[in-house]
C-alpha cells in the first residue's frame, strides 16, 4: 500500500510539472504607476494568486483582476500584501494589474512586487478537502490524479475545437482566394477582349486595316 501510494505521488507530481501551470513573478513598480499581467485562463477554472510588496511609506497599492469585458472580478484596495482566488466565468483572457498611488508633493521609490499565480489542479487546496471529506492519502491521490485527468481531457477537447477552426478557416479562405482568382481572370480576359476589339474597330476606322 504504501509502495503504491509513494508510485501514485511520483506519477502527480511528474504529470503536475508537465500540465499545471503555476506563475511566481517579481516585478519593479514606479510611484503612481500601473503594470498589468495578462493571462488565457479555460472556463470554470479555479485561479488563486498570493502577492507581496515591499515597505514604502505613504505608498499605497491597489490590485485588481477583470476581463477582456471589462468586468472586476475582485478589488484589492490599500493592501501591501495578500491572497485572491476567483473562479472564470468563461474562456477569456484575464488581466491582473497592480497600481501603486502616492499623495501629491511626495517622493518614493519603486517597490518590488511579488506575485505568484496558480490555476487548475494547483490551485486546489487537498489537504482540506482531505480533512473535510475524510479522506485517506490514498483517496486524495486519486482524487488529484481524477481532476488532473479532467484537466487534461478539457486541454485535449480544446485543441481539437481551435484545430477545427483553424482548418475552417483556412478552407474558407482557400475557397475565398479561388474565387477571387476566378473572377480575376474573368476580368482580364474581358479587358483583353474589349481591348482587341476597340483596337480592331480603330484600325478600321483609319482604313489601316480591311
Amino acid at each position: 500500500m504504501v509502495e503504491m501510494i509513494a508510485w501514485l505521488s511520483r506519477v502527480v507530481c511528474v504529470l503536475l510539472t508537465a500540465v499545471v501551470c503555476v506563475n511566481c513573478i517579481m516585478f519593479h513598480l514606479a510611484p503612481n504607476g500601473k503594470k498589468c499581467l495578462k493571462e488565457e485562463i479555460h472556463e470554470a477554472v479555479l485561479v488563486t494568486g498570493e502577492y507581496d510588496s515591499s515597505d514604502a511609506p505613504g505608498h499605497r497599492l491597489d490590485l485588481s483582476v477583470t476581463d477582456t469585458k471589462g468586468q472586476l472580478l475582485l478589488n484589492h484596495e490599500d493592501k501591501s500584501k495578500g491572497k485572491f482566488a476567483f473562479t472564470t466565468d468563461s474562456y477569456d483572457i484575464y488581466e491582473v494589474c497592480f497600481v501603486s498611488r502616492l499623495p501629491a508633493g511626495h517622493h518614493g521609490s519603486d517597490r518590488e512586487i511579488t506575485l505568484s499565480i496558480k490555476h487548475g489542479v494547483e490551485a486546489k487546496n487537498y489537504d482540506a478537502i482531505a480533512e473535510s471529506a475524510k479522506l485517506k492519502p490514498l483517496e486524495v491521490e486519486l482524487r488529484r490524479l481524477e481532476d488532473l485527468s479532467d484537466s487534461i481531457v478539457k486541454d485535449f477537447a480544446y485543441m481539437r475545437q481551435r484545430e477545427e477552426e483553424m482548418r475552417d478557416t483556412n478552407e474558407s479562405t482557400n475557397s475565398r482566394v479561388l474565387y477571387f482568382s476566378v473572377f480575376s481572370m474573368c476580368c482580364l480576359l474581358g479587358l483583353a477582349t474589349w481591348q482587341v476589339l476597340y483596337l480592331r474597330r480603330f484600325f478600321k476606322a483609319k482604313k489601316l486595316i480591311e
